[in-house]
């Protein structure tokens, strides 16, 4: 059951082309943004569709595959954690991040 924990998947499609950082350790990251569809009915029997962006980050092998293969508009499903961090911009404001840090990485679609 621990394995239950802190646990995220999602189907979805990037928003952008990925951004690639190779650091000095020559170790890669991907971050990008995903986009999930959930559609319903209002109560005037119209269909809704609710659109979440969810900000995406890969390290290592996987941000080399997503560097070679995919760009906006790909759909993947991704599985992994979510994370929180926060850091201060250049005036001095605090801000808050929530990721998903991808463990696993599925392309789907076509090519």
């Amino acid at each position: 059951m621990s394995t239950l924990r802190n646990k995220v998947q999602l189907i979805g499609n990037l928003g952008n082309n990925p951004e690639i950082i190779t650091l000095e350790s020559e170790k890669k990251v991907a971050k990008f943004s995903i986009a999930t569809n959930e559609s319903y009915k209002n109560s005037q029997g119209e269909k809704v569709t609710d659109t979440q962006w969810h900000n995406v980050v890969a390290w290592n092998k996987t941000a080399e595959i997503i560097e070679r293969y995919l760009e906006k508009g790909s759909e993947v499903a991704v599985e992994g954690k979510l994370t929180s961090r926060s850091y201060e911009t250049k005036e001095g404001e605090k801000r808050y991040v929530t990721e998903v840090v991808v463990s696993e990485l599925l392309m789907l679609g076509k090519k």
